[in-house]
């Protein structure tokens, strides 16, 4: 149960985190990721509406885990959510990288999320095992 809130507590910290960063200030995030160029159809520079639109998701996912956590809910379902958006941002931060579309940066990221992912993992394999009617 420790160790199932902890990761809870920690990717959703983070997850908030970087979610919430782009939304609070655009030019400290783009001077640490790069310039970003989702509001080149308005011309405002306040209309970074991609970047925007993944921040508020990863909020919802980081407050969904945060959720969870305090509640002691354990659940497969938190755990998929939080498998599958890890995997999901890693892949999206390698595709991108390697096409030249995103910086170098972004491979930090994919790394944080690739422990997330063997974190959880191991989670599910002790999880699994302390199943009643289990073999």
């Amino acid at each position: 149960m420790r160790f199932y809130r902890a990761l809870c507590w920690i990717q959703g910290g983070y997850f908030f985190g970087t979610g919430a960063w782009p939304i609070v200030s655009i030019e400290t995030f783009q001077l640490v990721t790069g310039r970003k160029t989702d509001h080149l159809v308005t011309g405002r520079e306040a209309d970074h509406w991609l970047v925007n639109t993944v921040g508020v998701l990863v909020i919802a996912i980081g407050l969904t885990l945060f959720a969870a956590a305090w509640r002691r809910n354990i659940s497969i379902e938190i755990a998929v959510l939080a498998i599958a958006s890890a995997i999901g941002l890693t892949c999206i931060d390698v595709v991108y990288y390697s096409r030249g579309t995103i910086s170098a940066v972004y491979l930090v990221d994919a790394a944080l999320q690739l422990g997330f992912i063997a974190a959880w993992a191991i989670w599910l394999i002790g999880f699994s095992r302390r199943q009643p009617g289990r073999k």
